[in-house]
């Protein structure tokens, strides 16, 4: 829910909730959290101008050493308090800026963000982006998990897993069967308490939230849909929602996590994206043509599937995110559009006839992404699709098991992985450019960033299943 608020008010919300203590929040390039505190008594009107000084060299995918001195300037607009601290605390969401040329740091995806929505102005296609994300987690009850050079291991207990139907304590057998974790009523759903807790204060926190339940797989995977939102509002809300997420399962005394694949054999977590286009407050995307869209929404659909694997390298951005997305396991792998196959990548959902809740459901991301350079590249995708017209060719509307095997060659698919992924985003990228939205020092730093420290740390070690492939060999 996007709130406007001048700084003055932002003191006088201070003043009314007796707020001691500041905390300004920034996302770094993977897409976490990062925060400093300061005494509320170090907040002034001055501040939204000046800001606060902090050593970006540290934050990964940032700063140099030797050019580290950075501002982080709070936006009034994203001003709540803080629901888990002892001491009364409002928090706003920081831009950052250089110190010295006090223009936007490139790198800071929120920035980013806030470009593809200009860049939408400035197309005159639209003049506003709506985004909604429905991002999936697991409540686990531990996890552990190490790494060293003679062992690798991870261990979760969860007490809704049903491999943990032989415990001897704790059982009373209430446990989703494995795929069959939609909408069971509790005892079956473990966690409905903790849910409805996280909305109450996810609302609390300004979020406009429409329904929550269990999800597909076993061991506590739930959903709280949210309401859409302007791109950037939309973003900041699901940092917001993921915090909101952690804090209360981290209160009762579980885990939560919105790794992809975290359990073998059962569903993973994904995030669709549903987007729309509008101006002077009318949609775009509702006409005569296909589910009830409009030609315009069909290029943007173009525009998606002719981009997406160079989409996932920033919509599904780890190595963890391709266990998830495997042919063959309705996963929304296959580069085509449909209203009611959910294997396909594009989906128009068809809940009602209203015209302004036709929109393009994305359904290859999922909640590790960096919400801000995500939505930026989705909306990036489907402008370039309503530009050049892209036709998305014809919906995919069969059982895509039925398909013959000729058939199915006929559909392109996603990358198997994030290398594959990364290699697509290195030849096509040109979409994602215009206007500095996304300037190729910032495509080459996450290029980097991700074959460094994710795809080749990961290939170098030995997968604990290998070990039982092939020590006997």
């Amino acid at each position: 829910m996007l709130t406007v608020r001048t700084p003055k008010e932002v003191l006088q919300l201070a003043r009314d909730k007796e707020a001691r203590m500041l905390d300004l929040r920034f996302v770094d390039l993977p897409g976490l959290w990062q925060h400093v505190t300061f005494p509320i008594t170090q907040l002034s009107e001055k501040t939204f101008e000046d800001g606060f000084g902090f050593d970006g060299s540290s934050i990964r995918g940032w700063q140099a050493i030797s050019e580290s001195d950075m501002l982080i300037v709070p936006d009034p607009n994203t001003a709540v308090m803080d629901p888990f601290t002892d001491i009364p605390t409002l928090v706003m969401i920081a831009n950052v800026v250089d110190p010295v040329t006090k223009q936007h740091y490139e790198r800071d995806p929120r920035w980013i963000a806030q470009k593809a929505e200009q860049y939408l102005r400035y197309t005159d296609i639209g003049d506003a982006a709506f985004f909604g994300p429905e991002a999936e987690f697991f409540i686990f009850d531990n996890i552990s998990f190490d790494q060293s050079h003679n062992y690798g291991f991870y261990y979760i207990d969860a007490e809704e897993g049903r491999w943990n139907s032989s415990r001897k304590r704790d059982n009373l057998g209430y446990r989703p069967r494995y795929k069959e974790g939609y909408f069971p009523v509790p005892p079956t759903d473990h966690h409905q308490n903790i849910r409805s807790e996280m909305v109450t204060t996810m609302q609390d926190c300004g979020l406009d939230i429409e329904c929550h339940h269990h999800e597909v797989a076993t061991g506590g995977q739930g959903e709280i849909d949210q309401k859409y939102g302007p791109l950037v509002s939309a973003a900041d809300n699901l940092m917001i929602y993921k915090y909101v997420v952690r804090n209360v399962a981290f209160r009762y005394g579980h885990t939560a996590t919105f790794m992809p694949k975290p359990l073998w054999d059962d569903n993973g977590s994904g995030m669709h994206v549903h987007q729309s286009i509008w101006k002077q407050g009318k949609t775009l995307f509702a006409g005569e043509q296909y589910a009830g869209l409009s030609e315009t929404a069909l290029y943007y659909i173009g525009g998606l599937l002719k981009h997406a694997p160079a989409l996932v390298a920033f919509c599904a951005p780890t190595t963890n995110s391709y266990k998830r997305l495997v042919p063959g396991f309705e996963a929304p792998v296959n580069l085509a559009y449909s209203r009611r196959n959910r294997s396909a990548a594009c989906r128009i959902p068809m809940y009602s006839s209203e015209p302004n809740s036709k929109r393009v459901e994305f359904r290859p991301p999922d909640p590790s992404a960096n919400p801000y350079l995500a939505f930026a590249a989705m909306l990036m995708a489907g402008l370039d699709g309503i530009q050049h017209q892209i036709d998305p060719g014809e919906p995919l509307d069969k059982d895509i098991y039925d398909l013959s095997p000729e058939e199915m060659r006929q559909v392109p698919s996603l990358p198997s992985s994030l290398d594959g992924a990364l290699q697509a985003l290195e030849r096509d990228h040109e979409f994602l450019t215009r206007q500095d939205v996304f300037t190729e020092e910032v495509i080459e730093t996450w290029m980097d960033y991700k074959m460094q420290n994710e795809v080749d740390a990961v290939r170098q070690r030995p997968h604990p299943y290998e070990f039982a492939l092939y020590y006997d060999i």
